[in-house]
């Protein structure tokens, strides 16, 4: 049984090193829409990242229709590969939403006393803060789930493309979201029509220092 086990965990990373290794931004997208089924359980898997108190702010608006994607195209700087992937998915932090289900998120495996403390504890340091930094912790938070849906996105044959250039402001208009709420990204996602940059990055040596 051990065996079994650490072979499935020597897969597992196997697969996330390798989606690591080979994940490029590509720009160029074949027209095939992506199954409903196979969005929700990528945004599902990246909601297994971790947060601290279990908070989990971010949130996911998935935006598949044309005239949609052309209208966020336009206050993304014009990007093309909006329009041009099947699908862009817009992910934005909501520290007001997470606050008003903070019992909920809280593990139910944990004794109740701990439980409540955890409440407590979260109500008490986020309550009394400012939009600004109740909203910049939760995008903090968000970004490791952004890295875990491009990579879990290249693990199941799909492309994306991160971006950070946009308005925010008529991005939420044009959603129609909260205007508190912050936006760490847009992720376009689609199948690849073009092979994009080989992967190139810093040497590991100039990025770690041992001490």
């Amino acid at each position: 049984m051990r065996t079994n086990i650490l072979d499935r965990e020597s897969a597992v990373i196997g697969a996330a090193a390798q989606a690591a290794d080979t994940r490029r931004s590509i720009r160029q997208y074949e027209s095939m829409p992506i199954p409903e089924a196979d969005l929700r359980e990528l945004l599902r898997l990246a909601g297994r990242a971790p947060s601290a108190y279990n908070v989990q702010p971010w949130r996911f608006v998935v935006v598949q229709d044309d005239k949609l994607k052309a209208k966020l195209s336009a206050v993304a700087y014009g990007q093309q590969q909006i329009v041009r992937a099947p699908a862009t998915i817009v992910m934005y932090s909501d520290m007001q939403s997470a606050l008003e289900r903070m019992p909920e998120s809280m593990h139910p495996d944990m004794p109740q006393d701990k439980r409540d403390v955890g409440v407590e504890t979260f109500r008490a340091t986020f309550t009394n803060q400012s939009v600004e930094e109740r909203e910049g912790w939760g995008v903090g938070q968000s970004n490791i789930a952004l890295g875990y849906l491009l990579l879990l996105a290249e693990s199941k044959g799909y492309a994306t493309s991160p971006m950070l250039g946009f308005e925010p402001e008529k991005v939420k208009a044009l959603l129609g979201l909260p205007a508190h709420v912050r936006i760490p990204a847009l992720v376009s996602i689609g199948y690849p029509a073009e092979e994009g940059f080989r992967p190139y990055r810093l040497s590991i040596d100039t990025l770690i220092d041992f001490r």
